[in-house]
């Protein structure tokens, strides 16, 4: 292996397959890797260029041939669908992760550092957590309708209202009963819950990086996080708007000839960032009414010519290029004066 050639590295739990090109296209190599194999043959070889899709611990054996010298990329799964050729199977997979990025022009996806990857499964975690403790109380809700006990949307609601119902003569002993056990699982995710938003906050007490992005309308300690560990240190994007594309908030094109159209969002990206941007948007889009600064202006106005929605993802996205900015450059996010 060496600097003239590509190595198309298809991983797995247990057994690794690659297929080394050179620059014409040419198979040079093929070989199968058991797991505990692969350090120490890559160990073994000439510094060379080596691509994975990104997938599932893929950045973990990114990080490990790194050290080993190698130039080690990630190309994105979607992009190398169209590359394979012939039978599904692991070899023409590792071929194709080869050749898309011999012949292909395709940006790369960003290593991750351990500690974007901690960072990240805490917000994992704590999304499971809260869609947890979302379905219990949709379940909660749907189970007392049956007994003509109508409660509003919302944890805090179904927690007061479940409180009273449990001291009420309302249901019969054996649902109350049941209640009760659901009750106290509805306490014991209010504390996880509230465990990891105390290691978020902790999180940007300590990092002066999601110090900066908290001063972003719209961004918390939850959004400010998610996005540091997304983000990274912003250097795989050129500009803001690389960024905002990345995480899919500009408009999907649809053109034919000379009819250019816009749709809606692409929706690339990683969905649940995405997701906490846009709600956070939402929260500002809502209370820039009873406000009069520069970007409240500018959002009533999106608001009143676009709609609500629209001017929601406008200002997620103008934050997201904002947020660049104040990653990659190490700036500090300064409002438009009134």
């Amino acid at each position: 292996m060496n600097k003239h050639t590509i190595t198309g590295l298809d991983i797995a739990k247990q057994v690794f397959h690659l297929i080394r090109l050179d620059r014409s296209g040419k198979e040079v190599q093929r070989k199968k890797l058991r797991r505990s194999q692969v350090l120490r043959y890559f160990a073994q070889q000439p510094v060379g260029h080596i691509v994975m899709e990104a997938c599932a611990s893929s950045h973990y054996w990114a990080r490990e041939l790194r050290m080993l010298g190698h130039t080690v990329e990630l190309l994105p799964p979607q992009h190398i669908k169209g590359y394979v050729r012939g039978q599904k199977n692991d070899y023409n997979d590792a071929r194709a992760i080869a050749e898309a990025r011999l012949h292909g022009a395709i940006r790369p996806v960003a290593i991750k550092t351990i500690a974007q990857q901690d960072e990240q499964a805490v917000h994992r975690c704590r999304h499971q957590l809260v869609r947890e403790r979302t379905a219990l109380c949709n379940q909660l809700r749907g189970l007392l309708g049956e007994y003509g006990v109508v409660m509003p949307r919302g944890v805090a609601s179904v927690r007061r209202r479940i409180v009273g119902i449990l001291d009420s003569d309302a249901v019969t002993p054996l649902l109350k009963t049941v209640l009760q056990r659901q009750y106290r699982r509805l306490l014991a995710l209010d504390e996880e819950v509230a465990w990891y938003d105390a290691a978020l906050k902790q999180q940007v007490r300590d990092d002066p990086v999601c110090q900066r992005l908290c001063a972003l309308p719209g961004f918390g300690p939850v959004v400010s996080t998610a996005f540091k560990s997304w983000l990274g240190d912003g250097r795989q994007f050129r500009r803001g708007s690389d960024a905002s594309a990345a995480l899919g908030v500009v408009p999907r094109q649809h053109t034919s000839g000379d009819k250019p159209r816009l749709l809606g969002i692409t929706k690339h990206g990683d969905s649940y960032v995405r997701t906490l941007v846009i709600h956070g948007a939402r929260a500002v889009v809502r209370a820039a009414a009873r406000k009069d600064d520069a970007l409240s202006r500018w959002i009533n106005r999106l608001v009143a010519t676009r709609g609500f929605n629209k001017a929601a993802v406008a200002l997620a996205n103008k934050m997201i290029r904002i947020g660049w900015v104040v990653v990659s450059r190490g700036e500090t996010y300064r409002p438009r004066p009134v």
